[in-house]
């Protein structure tokens, strides 16, 4: 079911997907699959803001105004890249989070 879920964002779907019907969870899982962040991504995309693409991973993350921020600013002069280097995981988790809640949402509405 979410073979390519770290342990905490798996236990997180399935905590809020307990309630869903198997057609409601294989619609949930093919919407948020794509909807979601890998960390990976997130990491590599934080890497190039020391070599001036600096908010890349915020604008993937739906935080444009501090995408914009970075951008701008040069990663808040490296310092706000170094912080989402050590963070990126947590990032990405949240990013996650949220668009778990959107997808469940979505799904809801189709179920009426």
């Amino acid at each position: 079911m979410t073979a390519n879920f770290d342990a905490q964002e798996s236990a997180f779907i399935q905590h809020i997907t307990k309630e869903l019907t198997e057609d409601e969870l294989k619609s949930f899982l093919m919407i948020y699959q794509n909807k979601r962040r890998d960390s990976l991504l997130i990491l590599i995309t934080t890497i190039l803001g020391f070599v001036g693409f600096a908010g890349i991973q915020r604008f993937l993350t739906d935080k444009i105004g501090m995408g914009l921020l970075y951008f701008f600013t040069g990663g808040l002069c490296m310092i706000g890249t170094i912080v989402d280097l050590v963070n990126y995981k947590s990032l990405t988790f949240e990013y996650n989070q949220q668009a778990a809640y959107d997808t469940l949402q979505t799904v809801a509405l189709y179920k009426r």
